[in-house]
This record gives C-alpha cells, structure tokens and sequence, in this order.
C-alpha cells in the first residue's frame, strides 16, 4: 500500500507537430499506463517505429494503452501488461492523469498511470502493430538508466513529447517508492 501521496495531474500541449490531415475529427482517448517496479528496477517497453511520427528511432516509453469498451482502468493496465510484458501485476494504486495532445493525428490523450508490482510472468500476447510495426520489446532499467534514455532522445520530434509525460511521472513514482521503503 502507498502511503500519503497524491494524484499528480499534469496538462501538456504538443508544442511539435502541426495540426494534421487525418480522416476524422479530434477525439479522445483514455489510456491506462504503469510504472512497474521489478524488485529494484522498472519495466519499459523498448519499441523501434518508422511512421508519421519518427523515422527509424528506437525509444522507451512505459507500457499500456487504450481502455477497450466496457473496461474500467485497472482491467485495461492488467490486460496491457500480460498483453505486450507477459506479466501479472499487483496495483498499488494510481499515481499520475497527464492530458496531452497528438496534433499530428488531432488526437487528446487522458493518461492515466499506475504505480504497479511485477507478480508474475505469463505469456504475452502482442498485437500484430506492436510485434512487427513498433517492434515492441520489454527492457529493464534502473531509475538512473530510464531517466538517461529518456533524456538522451527527448530532443526528437516524438520523443519530446514522450519525455515531457514520463519523466515527471517516473520522478514521482521513485519519490513514493523510496517512501514506501523507508517505512
């Protein structure tokens, strides 16, 4: 259980990319995003994509994604989480909501993360975009190694945007789980 912490709530423009031409109107989409503590260490997600939003460029981000109709957060996280890591999580409980904007796609994210303990490993079961199109690929880091990648690519186009949600995010869950620990 955390212990005397707060929702961090940040909003976020996207101060990169144009307004784009996509074929639909400005929408919005929840998330449900972890951190994920693995003993002394965090779990990420390492994906390599040549889209509309990068060329060729190899980042880290934290895994999750979209709430699928008729599931509450903690469904979506727990479903992500077996999805792209093949792991079981305990949740400890939600830490961070950052809203933020995809100009390019005209896209409003509601993000919403969770500080979670890695339980077990399962199968995962990742989509076909995720093997093959953002060639998805779980990574360990400590807390110093995540906030050097995180920084070593924030001047990118995409991961500019990245850096600005994570960081601040992956600051405060640290700042809790050394709370957690001093306990």
């Amino acid at each position: 259980m955390l212990v005397d912490y707060k929702v961090l709530n940040l909003h976020l423009k996207d101060d990169v990319y144009p307004f784009g031409e996509y074929p639909c109107q400005k929408h919005t989409r929840e998330i449900a995003r972890a951190i994920i503590l693995d003993q002394d260490k965090y779990l990420f997600v390492e994906i390599t994509r040549d889209d509309i939003f990068a060329s060729s460029l190899t980042y880290i981000e934290t895994s999750g994604g979209g709430v699928e109709e008729g599931e509450n957060l903690e469904e979506a996280i727990r479903r992500e989480l077996r999805e792209e890591l093949g792991i079981e999580v305990n949740i400890l409980g939600e830490i961070a909501v950052v809203e933020d904007d995809y100009n390019l796609i005209l896209r409003h994210n509601v993000q919403h993360y969770f500080l979670v303990e890695k339980t077990k490993e399962v199968a995962s079961h990742q989509t076909e975009d995720e093997l093959y199109k953002f060639h998805m690929r779980r990574l360990t880091l400590t807390y110093e190694e995540a906030l050097a990648y995180y920084e070593k690519n924030k001047k990118e186009k995409l991961t500019h945007l990245i850096y600005q949600r994570e960081v601040p995010v992956l600051q405060y869950a640290h700042e809790l789980v050394g709370r957690r620990h001093d306990l």
